[in-house]
């Protein structure tokens, strides 16, 4: 699928970050978050004003690595906090004004882009406000479309589908596809095999199952259909929303496959 555009991607991370503001300028700091119960509402909003501090330090400085001991000090008041995280959100939209998404940066991927970080803040700012609602416990604004299909296909091709350099991926002749409804867009997901050794870890990886976003026409049939609208897709994912809008149609098995690949965590 296409990707949106440089000015899309920011109009997002305008509109996201600042509902995410709002939802939890009246939100109790201690309330739970039910997506991340060890995180608090303040913790919540601590995190994503972490999150663009970062960004906007790799984009002010990129192509340099951010170095995370300049992060600054977490306030002690929720309103500090929350001017703060006003801050940094003014920051990171100017630093990203303008900017020619394929200029050099650093990034944690090997799309060592502006892009690439003008789409992962988009959906970073998505999935927080999703969490800020229900922290809160009010009800959900509609999320645009185009902007969670294009969060699905960053889940199955970046966050569960990447292959950091140290690893090795053997493809099986299996796929899951997934359908947003209401946008038209149709999503494979190659299964494979990863292997490697983590060189910061030590950790040895032996075959592990995962799955790759196909991005040629896939001349096969799909084991396992997934289809519902893209925001609920996109949630459900993300494990901020269940599956009641989605219909699935299929291998069972593969099912069971698909979703114990994307009950993991994100590493």
């Amino acid at each position: 699928m296409t990707l949106l555009t440089p000015e899309t991607y920011l109009e997002h991370i305008r509109v996201e970050s600042a509902r995410f503001r709002d939802v939890l300028a009246t939100c109790d700091p201690a309330a739970r978050v039910p997506t991340c119960p060890d995180w608090s509402a303040e913790d919540l909003l601590w995190h994503l004003t972490s999150v663009q501090w970062f960004w906007s330090t790799a984009l002010i400085d990129r192509p340099a690595e951010v170095d995370e001991a300049q992060e600054p000090e977490r306030p002690a008041a929720y309103a500090e906090v929350l001017r703060a995280f006003d801050e940094w959100s003014a920051v990171l939209s100017s630093a990203l004004e303008g900017v020619d998404p394929k200029a050099e940066a650093w990034t944690w991927s090997d799309d060592h882009t502006v892009g690439f970080i003008l789409r992962r803040q988009a959906h970073e700012a998505l999935v927080h406000r999703l969490d800020a609602e229900q922290t809160a416990r009010v009800t959900s604004v509609e999320v645009d479309a185009n902007l969670a299909a294009d969060g699905v296909a960053e889940m199955i091709g970046v966050m569960f589908g990447g292959c950091p350099r140290w690893g090795s991926w053997e493809p099986l002749p299996h796929y899951a596809r997934l359908d947003c409804t209401d946008t038209g867009d149709e999503l494979w997901a190659q299964f494979g095999l990863f292997s490697g050794t983590d060189p910061d870890s030590g950790d040895v990886i032996s075959a592990e199952e995962d799955f790759h976003l196909v991005e040629e026409p896939v001349d096969a049939e799909p084991d396992v259909v997934i289809d519902g609208p893209a925001a609920a897709l996109d949630a459900w994912l993300w494990h901020r929303g269940d599956d009641t809008e989605l219909s699935i149609a299929g291998d069972r098995s593969m099912l069971d496959r698909f979703r114990a690949i994307v009950s993991h965590p994100i590493n």
